[in-house]
C-alpha cells in the first residue's frame, strides 16, 4: 500500500479524535486493521529527524511524529511534570495523566482511565473505559507486524503498580491484575479455582479471563513427572479467585478520592 504523507496526516488525525482504531472489537471478538498500522509504520519512512525540545526537555524524533498537543476542550487531565503523549494517540475525555508517563503513537485510551507515574503505554495499545494503570507499570505495544493484535486492556479492570501486560496479551472486562505480575504470550497462567493452567491460544496470545483476580506465584520444575529435589520454582501468574463485591470495593474505592 502506497502511503503519501497527505494520507499518512489523515489517519494519524482519525486516530487522535478516536474516530479511527488500530484494533476494534467485532461480534465480540478483537480484529486488529493491519492498513492502519502500515500507515503508521510508514509515517517512520516519510518523516526527517527533528529537533522538537520544549523547555528543559530534548526530542530528537522523526518530524512525522510530534508530541500530540491538547485543548482544555479535550477534557483530558495531563498533570505537570514530564509526560510525553506522541501523535496519533488517543485519550478520551475524563481520562488522567500523571507524571511522568509515556503513551505512544497508535494507542487508545477510554474514558475515565487513569494513566498512573512512570506508566508507558506501548505503540497501539488498546486500554478501555475506567481502568486504573497503576504506578510503574508497562504495557507493551505491538506495532509489528501489521497484522499482530496489540496488548488490549478491557473496560474495568486494574492493572496494579510494577507490572508488565506485553506481546499482545488480552486482560478481559473487570480483571484485577496485582502488583508486579509479569505476563507475556509464553507466561501460562495457572487458575487455581480449575486446577488448570491457561496457555497461549490458537491465535498466539494469552487471554486472562473476565473478572480474575490475578497475583505473582510460582511453580516447581518438572522433570520426568518430578519436582526437582532442589526445590527450584519458576515464575507464574496465578488466579486465585474472580472478581467479588469485596473486590470490587477495594478498585473502586479510587473512584472516591478522584
Amino acid at each position: 500500500m502506497e502511503v503519501t504523507i497527505e494520507k499518512f496526516n489523515q489517519v494519524l488525525d482519525a486516530l487522535e479524535k478516536g474516530e479511527l482504531r488500530v484494533a476494534e472489537k467485532v461480534d465480540g471478538e478483537w480484529k486488529v486493521n493491519a492498513w492502519v498500522k502500515e500507515v503508521i509504520l510508514a509515517g517512520f519512512k516519510l518523516g526527517a529527524i527533528k529537533e522538537m525540545s520544549q523547555g528543559q526537555f530534548s526530542y530528537f524524533d522523526k518530524d512525522t511524529f510530534p508530541v500530540r498537543q491538547f485543548k482544555a476542550e479535550d477534557g483530558v487531565r495531563i498533570v505537570p511534570g514530564g509526560s510525553s503523549i506522541r501523535r496519533g494517540a488517543y485519550l478520551a475525555p475524563g481520562s488522567i495523566v500523571m507524571p511522568p508517563a509515556y503513551v505512544n503513537v497508535g494507542a487508545y485510551v477510554g474514558e475515565g482511565t487513569m494513566v498512573d507515574s512512570h506508566v508507558t503505554i506501548g505503540s497501539c495499545a488498546q486500554v478501555g473505559k475506567h481502568i486504573h494503570i497503576s504506578a510503574s507499570t508497562q504495557i507493551g505495544g505491538v506495532l509489528e507486524p501489521a497484522g499482530a493484535l496489540p496488548t488490549i486492556i478491557e473496560d474495568g479492570a486494574f492493572v496494579g503498580g510494577n507490572c508488565g501486560i506485553y506481546e499482545g496479551t488480552v486482560v478481559q472486562e473487570g480483571a484485577v491484575i496485582a502488583s508486579g505480575v509479569i505476563i507475556t504470550s509464553s507466561t501460562a497462567i495457572f487458575d487455581a479455582t480449575t486446577g488448570e493452567f491457561i496457555r497461549r491460544n490458537a491465535d498466539g496470545r494469552i487471554v486472562v479471563p473476565r473478572n480474575a483476580v490475578v497475583v505473582s506465584g510460582s511453580k516447581p520444575i518438572i522433570r520426568d513427572g518430578k519436582p526437582l529435589e532442589n526445590g527450584v520454582h519458576l515464575y507464574c501468574p496465578v488466579i486465585v479467585k474472580y472478581r467479588d463485591d469485596k473486590t470490587a470495593g477495594s478498585v473502586h474505592l479510587e473512584d472516591m478520592l478522584r
